[in-house]
């Protein structure tokens, strides 16, 4: 039996792409920022190349743009426990991989 679902490393990564790319508003939104972010990056003096560090600052971008949206206010008590749990097993870098390579390719 396979560990993965649907190509991603779980079920909590492949739905978040899922919604991320449902919508062409949304799409657009996560690729235009993925492009910014990409022609920010500098890896001078480092040890990755310009796309791995733009990965990975997509990656944490992405990571805090949802922890934003979870807000103690809007979910409390078991369903905020099950949010955040579930939150804790995305594999933010693997979604940015698929956004910052499809961004190289441009």
């Amino acid at each position: 039996m396979s560990d993965t679902y649907n190509g991603y490393t779980n079920y909590e990564t492949w739905v978040v792409n899922l919604w991320m790319d449902n919508e062409q508003g949304s799409q657009e939104f996560f690729r235009e920022t993925a492009k910014q972010i990409h022609a920010e990056t500098d890896a001078y003096g480092t040890a990755f190349t310009v796309a791995e560090l733009a990965r990975i600052r997509f990656a944490d971008w992405l990571k805090q743009y949802y922890a934003d949206e979870n807000r103690p206010e809007y979910v409390r008590g078991l369903y905020g426990d099950l949010l955040n749990a579930a939150l804790s097993e995305i594999n933010w870098l693997e979604i940015a991989r698929n956004y910052i390579t499809t961004e190289e390719k441009v």
